[in-house]
């Protein structure tokens, strides 16, 4: 059986611990989903992971942040990740489109973005065929 490949929608503080251009003050300087993720990987339970964010000209400043706070921590940790947008690409709130198009039925998505935006990823997710893990609220509005 292989390995199911991991989506992480959002870039903040739950997923990098990555926040206005440096660590969070919080006790998630170090994020908590990527950070788990990347110990997954390392145990052989998830494959390929991947993270979509709206602004790819952060993802210099996170991988800094990640090797700083994980890879430099916790030995043998590869916290390497395919990202979308292109790190060249200042705005795109829809790249979790085209990174979910890199997958498969059967493989996770993980929803961490402003409350406003959970529902519409998910149900993109799931008319995939891809299971979801989303931060709370699932929805804000009762016809969702």
């Amino acid at each position: 059986m292989s390995r199911p490949s991991v989506l992480m929608v959002g870039t903040g503080e739950y997923t990098t611990g990555y926040v206005h251009n440096g660590a969070s003050g919080s006790d998630k300087s170090a994020g908590v989903v990527a950070l788990s993720l990347f110990d997954m990987r390392r145990r052989g339970k998830v494959g390929r992971l991947m993270m979509a964010g709206t602004n790819g000209s952060k993802f210099p400043g996170i991988r800094r942040h990640l090797h700083n706070s994980i890879a430099r921590v916790y030995k043998d940790l590869d916290v390497s990740f395919e990202s979308f947008p292109d790190d060249a690409v200042s705005s795109d709130p829809k790249a979790y489109l085209a990174a979910m198009d890199r997958l498969e039925p059967g493989d996770i998505v993980t929803v961490f973005t402003p409350d406003d935006t959970h529902f519409a990823i998910a149900m993109e997710a799931v008319d995939r065929g891809l299971h979801v893990l989303i931060a709370k609220p699932i929805v804000n509005t009762l016809e969702e």
